[in-house]
């Protein structure tokens, strides 16, 4: 009896053994990563960072208000398209990821990709710095992310300082892709570290030029160092863009939206400077205004175009749309599943940043090449979109167009003042950005205040000056209990104690 009570017992053990190992066999996804590799991070952290915060129809239609491309056409006023927002606060959400960053470095040491991880992780903070002091103002940077290091509560560098460190932080990514290998996981690029180098040293030149109305001399020379180098963007094919499928869970936010299309209207603004430059990126934005056509005018026609004044009375938007005078936005938003791909960073802004530099005499050379080169390439990237065929009015944008555009207002104001010919750039550099839902051009119409977004102290919803653009957003909330010492710190040096909207940041002054 004694014997059997231990055979029962190794059986019963073995039994035991052998199950625990089935349960974990029957219970492992085979489509799902049992570990993480540097490559698995990237593609990730690549999604997390581009891909719209929110993609449904609503948050996205509302996020193309405060560039001043669309209007909200109902009765219920949007208070992003009257200066304010429903949440009118900043984020530090994007430092999460430097965590994984780091971990994306780690796991590629002592292989050939360590050195082009090491750029994008250095690339991808820079980008996140850039942003978030736009947005706010002075903000973590040197000592963000180190909470495995024991600091959870990291200083706010002053924005000067901010700036600097990610244009260095910039050059060295730069130089982590030029000693690196082509990788993989990288949704952007396909992993082309040529690609990469090009980019960072671009975005040096974006980065330099928003802090125009502070650069120093040194900073100029450096501008000039970048375009001398020639290591720059040289086409389309170079674009840092996420590109929508027809994967259900990869589509364009705006897709299936057609109840937030018919009240979206292009904005008086678009419209009025596409007329103005006989641009057929009108007929691929914009739907005519229906009241137009029952008058008679054609699809074709410029003339059956009519933008939404964007700062008019919502109840009298909601009021004229019933009635068809507005162009609502091309129906070819809500029906293609992929959609328009979300542009970050084109060779077209590239050209229009040097364009600029030129006209200030940072650099040397032919700033109308550069404006009419950055024109062709957008008016290229139209007319080779998918998402656009069947839905242009019949007003195609093809080569012979594209080779004879510069004439009347789009031609470069060589006759005319270097302000005429910065506000060709600017307001082009502008028409980039339509229904992309990024909010890029934002702080570019802060620094050169053009085009020359419509405000009226009626309707504005801004809450301490309904006369003024809002400058930033406000500090995160949760800084006043996680991180109060260094927010008290920020908001008395740069904002005499006030953490509202209104306070220029240093890079405006």
């Amino acid at each position: 009896m004694k014997n059997f009570k231990y055979i029962f017992l190794a059986i019963f053990s073995l039994v035991i053994a052998n199950s625990c190992t089935d349960f974990e066999e029957i219970n492992t996804n085979p489509d799902k990563p049992t570990f993480v590799t540097s490559d698995l991070l990237a593609t990730q952290i690549l999604k997390n960072t581009y891909r719209f915060w929110n993609p449904n129809p609503s948050d996205f239609s509302s996020a193309n208000l405060f560039n001043k491309h669309t209007a909200v056409l109902v009765s219920d006023a949007n208070p992003n398209q009257y200066y304010y927002s429903y949440w009118p606060y900043g984020s530090f959400g994007s430092y999460v990821r430097l965590t994984n960053l780091k971990r994306m470095v780690e796991f590629a040491e002592g292989t050939q990709f360590e050195s082009s991880f090491k750029g994008l992780a250095l690339f991808l903070k820079a980008s996140y710095g850039y942003k978030v002091t736009l947005t706010m103002g002075d903000v973590p940077y040197s000592e963000a992310g180190m909470a495995e290091e024991g600091i959870v509560r990291p200083k706010y560098d002053k924005q000067e300082e901010v700036f600097a460190a990610i244009l260095n932080d910039l050059k060295q990514a730069e130089t982590y892709f030029a000693e690196g290998e082509d990788f993989g996981g990288d949704i952007m690029f396909n992993g082309d570290i040529a690609k990469w180098q090009k980019l960072c040293n671009a975005m040096q030149l974006k980065v330099l030029q928003t802090l125009s109305k502070k650069i120093t001399a040194e900073q100029k020379a450096r501008f000039a160092e970048i375009v001398n180098a020639d290591n720059l963007m040289e086409s389309n094919s170079d674009i840092l863009q996420l590109v929508y499928t027809d994967n259900p869970n990869a589509t364009h936010p705006f897709y299936g939206g057609e109840d937030k299309r018919i009240n979206l209207g292009v904005s008086k603004l678009v419209v009025d400077a596409l007329k103005n430059l006989n641009d057929r990126r009108l007929f691929y934005f914009a739907e005519p205004a229906s009241s137009l056509i029952n008058e008679g005018k054609l699809e074709s026609d410029f003339e059956a175009y009519e933008g939404a004044p964007t700062a008019m009375n919502s109840e009298q938007l909601h009021i004229n749309n019933q009635e068809g005078k507005y162009s609502l936005i091309n129906k070819r938003y809500v029906e293609n599943r992929a959609g328009d791909p979300m542009l970050i960073f084109t060779y077209t802004e590239q050209c229009f940043i040097i364009a600029e530099a030129i006209e200030e005499g940072w650099v040397n050379g032919n700033a109308e090449d550069y404006y009419e080169n950055g024109v062709k390439a957008m008016l290229s990237y139209y007319m080779n979109l998918s998402s656009a065929k069947g839905f242009v009015h019949g007003m195609a944008i093809d080569q012979t167009y594209i080779d004879n555009y510069f004439t009347g207002d789009a031609a470069y104001a060589t006759g005319g003042s270097k302000t005429d010919r910065l506000q060709q750039i600017w307001i082009q550099r502008w028409l980039i950005d339509f229904f992309q839902g990024n909010g890029g051009n934002y702080p570019q119409f802060l620094r050169t205040g053009y085009p020359v977004y419509p405000i009226d102290p009626t309707t504005s919803l801004n809450p301490d000056d309904p006369t003024v653009y809002p400058k930033r957003w406000k500090y995160p909330t949760s800084e006043q209990t996680t991180n109060p010492d260094n927010y008290a710190k920020a908001i008395d040096e740069q904002f005499g104690g006030f953490d509202g909207i209104n306070g220029v940041p240093w890079y405006l002054k």
